[in-house]
């Protein structure tokens, strides 16, 4: 397999990476204290005007079409800097893929110029619920048609980008009888639309930028015409789309690990102890080589799901797989580096502390590290 990258790719890579080091690194710690949410939507609009919430779009509605390759890429080099604006990115790219695989003409005519384009900030991909988080197929929110209607009733939970996001796309039961997962459809909605609400943003560990709220719909009424793809089918399109989500969670959870391990090793060769630098140990030495090796792996699973999802092959085995070995692998880095820089690595001024908790929650959304390993178990056993 040819593992080089295309000239297109490179290109966005290195534009990904020098827009998160001249302008999302230098202020990543003042978003991590003060969440200044004007600060943090003027990057986004610098990003949507490099063509960064619409990679994998089709030009024809404004969008790179790069492929996933390109936005697994891109999201590893601004997890580097800023783990918040990375994941409001992957999320709106995965929001922006929604609707190009599932809506209809209209409406992917009508949404996606607007996320390609920062009109619409952000969007929300609102599927999780307090009861059916892992089991989205046990979500409880309901649709019920009324006359050219739908009335959307329920609660989703850690919605990212929720208080600013301006389109949602929602799933809801529209089908009580059906078996479960079969009477699923999903909507889109605008913000603003009577009876969705926003509640609070979160106080979370890591990724404090990102505002992570609840959305509520009591009777919010939404058209027939807000609907994507066939009615009752829904819970396929929510199965796939995660897939491709894991590829850009995976990817920024290798970004995180790689910024800490960059800063631990250049630490420990600046820093002496017993006369000496820190990097001339072997045991300091050994922990950098079978870390940065974890990372190397994490980049190639994530390159072959990518790739495979470009090829128009299955890959949700493959996503999984490298989410879980990225994500697990990136917590265990972070911890390394932070015990690298020793006394250091524990106290605010250095940024060890930030991405060890931005990192976490990698392990936990888009499907939990237990979840991966549902799912890579169940493709094996049905090959047997």
């Amino acid at each position: 397999m040819d593992l080089s990258l295309t000239e297109e790719q490179i290109m966005i890579q290195d534009m990904a990476r020098k827009f998160a080091d001249s302008e999302l690194a230098p202020v990543a710690a003042q978003l991590d204290e003060t969440r200044d949410q004007s600060l943090f939507l003027k990057n986004l609009a610098q990003l949507n005007e490099l063509g960064f919430m619409g990679l994998n779009i089709k030009a024809e509605y404004g969008g790179v079409e790069a492929g996933s390759v390109a936005f697994s890429l891109a999201i590893t080099e601004l997890a580097r800097a800023c783990a918040s604006t990375a994941v409001t990115t992957s999320v709106t790219n995965m929001v922006a893929e929604v609707i190009q695989a599932v809506g209809n003409d209209e409406q992917k005519s009508k949404y996606l110029p607007k996320i390609c384009s920062g009109e619409f900030r952000a969007g929300g991909f609102c599927l999780s619920e307090t009861v059916a988080g892992s089991d989205p197929a046990g979500m409880k929110t309901q649709a019920v048609k009324d006359g050219d209607d739908y009335l959307i009733s329920g609660s989703k939970v850690y919605i990212t980008s929720g208080s600013f996001a301006d389109v949602f796309v929602v799933w809801a039961v529209t089908d009580p009888a059906a078996k479960k997962g079969k009477g699923i459809s999903c909507f889109i909605v605008e913000a603003g639309t009577a009876g969705m609400t926003i509640g609070k943003s979160e106080e979370k560990m890591g990724q404090k930028a990102s505002p992570t709220n609840e959305v509520h719909f009591d009777n919010c009424r939404v058209p027939a015409s807000a609907m994507m793809g066939a009615e009752n089918k829904g819970f396929g399109v929510a199965v796939g789309e995660l897939a491709g989500g894991r590829i850009g969670i995976g990817s920024l959870a290798l970004g995180i690990g790689l910024a800490a391990l960059d800063y631990a090793k250049a630490h420990i060769v600046e820093r002496k102890q017993f006369g000496q630098s820190l990097s001339n140990f072997q045991g300091l030495q050994w922990t950098l080589a079978e870390r940065y090796t974890e990372m190397e792996a994490a980049r190639l699973l994530l390159m072959q799901a990518a790739y495979t999802k470009d090829q128009g092959q299955p890959f949700g085995m493959a996503a999984s797989m490298a989410k879980l070995f990225a994500a697990e692998k990136a917590n265990k880095a972070c911890y390394d580096a932070l015990q690298l820089m020793g006394g250091a690595g524990y106290i605010r001024e250095y940024p060890l502390e930030r991405m060890a908790r931005d990192v976490r929650v990698t392990s936990i959304y888009e499907g939990t590290s237990e979840i991966q390993k549902v799912i890579i178990a169940r493709e094996l056993l049905q090959k047997v």
